[in-house]
């Protein structure tokens, strides 16, 4: 069984292989074939959007689906994701409509919307719009981001007493309605290259204030992912997944 501190370990460079979290399956319930998501510190997560996509590409490679259209199932319920090509390289993800409402996110306080609202980390206010795309997230539009500012009020966002299960932030930057520049700080990782469900969730921030369309790149350290908004607020997520290896992990590691 798979432990938060052997987890922790399987994620650090220096012990295990690295990473930045496990996904653990498929779980079978009947037909429905489950994920769960660790992140490196062994806490459990409802949702990662890249994860989902890089999961779906392990059940396509290891035969488990066939079809190029199929659910996959979090803790946060279904994820409708599509193969758009033979070698399964590239995917599209139904990542469900993106929430602003405080108690679903959840952020402390009374029942609001918190869009551009002011918020105090680290002794500084920032105005920060907060959403849910399956977990929680809080994007501040700067016009500059960079690794060392996301990491600099990361913790702060991360462990603030309005977010009582923790806080995702993205620092955001648009660069023209149809492109914005993030850099990420992850509940439970830290300073990460690249998320699926922050790309979605900084884009749904942006649209929600007016600053870009409803088809956007969302420019990372790790890459671009395409976001595209439907007008019933569907959000869809587009991105690649490479495989890298496959690998065997003593049995003893989890002794």
């Amino acid at each position: 069984q798979l432990v938060g501190k052997k987890i922790e370990l399987l994620c650090q460079r220096g012990f295990g292989i690295g990473a930045d979290g496990i996904l653990y399956g498929p779980l079978k319930e009947g037909e429905k074939m489950y994920v769960r998501i660790f992140n490196p510190d062994g806490s459990e997560t409802e949702m990662s959007g890249n994860g989902v996509r890089i999961f779906a590409k392990y059940l396509i490679d290891q035969g488990y689906v066939t079809q190029k259209k199929f659910t996959v199932y979090t803790e946060n319920g279904g994820v409708e994701v599509e193969a758009l090509n033979e070698r399964a390289t590239d995917f599209r993800i139904n990542m469900g409509r993106a929430t602003f409402c405080a108690g679903q996110i959840p952020v402390a306080g009374e029942e609001r919307e918190v869009v551009n609202e002011p918020f105090l980390f680290k002794d500084e206010l920032y105005n920060a719009t907060c959403t849910s795309v399956g977990n929680p997230h809080c994007i501040i539009m700067m016009e500059k981001v960079t690794p060392e500012i996301v990491q600099e009020i990361g913790p702060y966002v991360e462990n603030n007493e309005k977010f009582p299960n923790r806080m995702n932030l993205q620092i955001c930057r648009v660069i023209d309605p149809k492109n914005i520049q993030i850099e990420i700080y992850e509940r439970g990782a830290g300073y990460t290259q690249a998320s699926g469900t922050g790309s979605c969730a900084a884009v749904a921030a942006a649209y929600r204030l007016g600053l870009v369309h409803n088809c956007v790149n969302v420019h990372q350290p790790g890459g671009i992912i395409e976001v595209d908004i439907e007008e019933d607020g569907t959000i869809y997520m587009i991105g690649s997944v490479g495989f890298i290896a496959e690998v065997s992990i003593a049995e003893s590691f989890f002794a």
